[in-house]
């Protein structure tokens, strides 16, 4: 008998969607997106529906949805039809993809591994060709780290440019609404939709060239030759030799917040968690004031530095993700590992509150994994209008590396940096 609580892989061979009768939604108007589909991943609301977020209690514990979230109000009224909300992990609390209630969606880029999180359903849809493009949510690397891992064109906007108005808040301060495409024109015609304009691509590109040593090595020798196609012109610095501090604090600051958001609701509703879920609250749980103040003079320090690297036009290059997808049967240690590492490379945008594009412009072993643009706050149109472009187009990933040779996600050229 099928599990009602699990995707029925008749009508959803990838495991996507959300388990039930799908959400659909028509188009309300005509616009730029006219003709084209979107999934909409289960933490944003739609008027009359519950939102899930991930989790069973947190689905039955709060009614259904008064209003639609503003991206999907938008998306509608430029003339895309809506054709179902999609899998994420629990309450947006992990970077993996794998849900313990719902199941895992197909990476169908790399089958045997995770398509990664939290808005794993979204762009597990969208890698399928599924739907022509798929909201999701970022805030520690929500969608470039899956958008990394399925080989997609993903994109975190400037913190507060879009409203979040309508999606369930993991940590407000670092919270964005983002989405996917499977080709950059694709990805800018969403984010017009979304009053995110045409623009001009960067004027240059500046390599951070210490982000690399945080890259399993043979995925860190084709990302950057793929980097560097894009022309860049400098090199920087910006870790001072810590990364894990740039994890840390935002380990701390994420943490704080997200147990400030939700510890009422698990205290009345006691719900049931997955094991690495209930791992992280309760860590989250014990964090202290004390940490918060000195991780936020951390914040505002580091964030002080990587503005004043794009001023006038300039752009970060870095991996969008530590290594190729992670294996379904990873490690623990490979798990702990990844985490560390994928999220110093994400808080260079999250810690400052900067936009960035993933861009899919490198294979290892017939994966993917992308490169990461950083540009100024308010700078999305030209990380978008980089996205859309001819040369962007023209750079095809070059398998490098077999896959057998590759399992989890093996450590950095500078293991003792960051574990």
């Amino acid at each position: 008998m099928p599990n009602p609580n699990r995707p029925d892989r008749r009508v959803d061979p990838i495991g996507a969607f959300v388990p039930g009768p799908r959400v659909l939604r028509a188009p309300t108007g005509r616009g730029v997106l006219n003709g084209r589909t979107f999934a909409v991943k289960d933490v944003l609301d739609i008027r009359g529906e519950r939102t899930g977020s991930g989790n069973p209690d947190w689905r039955t514990t709060h009614a259904p949805a008064r209003s639609t979230a503003p991206a999907v109000e938008r998306w509608l009224e430029q003339g895309a039809r809506m054709v179902g909300k999609t899998i994420c992990d629990e309450l947006a609390f992990s970077l993996e993809g794998a849900n313990f209630h719902y199941g895992t969606p197909i990476n169908s880029r790399c089958p045997n591994r995770l398509p990664g999180g939290s808005s794993s359903g979204s762009a597990a849809a969208v890698a399928a060709g599924l739907v022509d493009g798929a909201l999701g949510s970022d805030t520690g690397g929500s969608v470039r780290n899956p958008a990394s891992f399925c080989g997609l064109f993903g994109f975190r906007p400037t913190h507060g440019r879009l409203p979040v108005q309508g999606m369930t808040p993991l940590a407000p301060s670092y919270d964005t609404v983002g989405w996917f495409a499977r080709d950059g024109r694709t990805l800018q015609r969403f984010g017009r939709a979304l009053s995110i304009g045409k623009g001009e691509p960067p004027r240059q590109y500046v390599l951070v060239s210490d982000a690399w040593d945080l890259v399993e090595p043979r995925s860190a020798r084709t990302l950057r030759v793929a980097a560097e196609k894009l022309g860049i012109t400098d090199e920087v610095r910006i870790y001072d030799d810590l990364p894990a501090a740039w994890y840390e604090a935002y380990r701390v600051l994420q943490g704080a917040q997200i147990w400030s958001e939700h510890a009422d609701w698990i205290r009345r509703a006691h719900p049931r968690f997955g094991p690495r879920t209930a791992e992280r609250f309760a860590l989250a749980g014990r964090i202290t004031r004390a940490e918060v103040t000195k991780q936020t003079r951390f914040r505002r320090r580091v964030a002080r530095r990587v503005r004043a690297l794009v001023r006038n036009g300039r752009a970060l290059v870095l991996p969008a993700s530590p290594c190729i997808a992670l294996s379904r049967r990873r490690s623990l240690a490979q798990r702990a590992s990844f985490y560390s590492r994928a999220l110093a490379l994400n808080s260079v945008a999250g810690h400052s509150g900067l936009p960035e594009v993933a861009l899919p412009l490198a294979e290892v072993g017939g994966c993917p994994i992308g490169i990461g643009v950083v540009a100024g706050a308010h700078r999305d149109e030209s990380l978008l209008a980089l996205a859309a472009s001819d040369p962007i187009a023209q750079l095809l990933p070059e398998a490098t590396v077999s896959p057998r040779t590759l399992r989890g996600c093996p450590g950095p050229r500078s293991p003792n940096r960051l574990a």
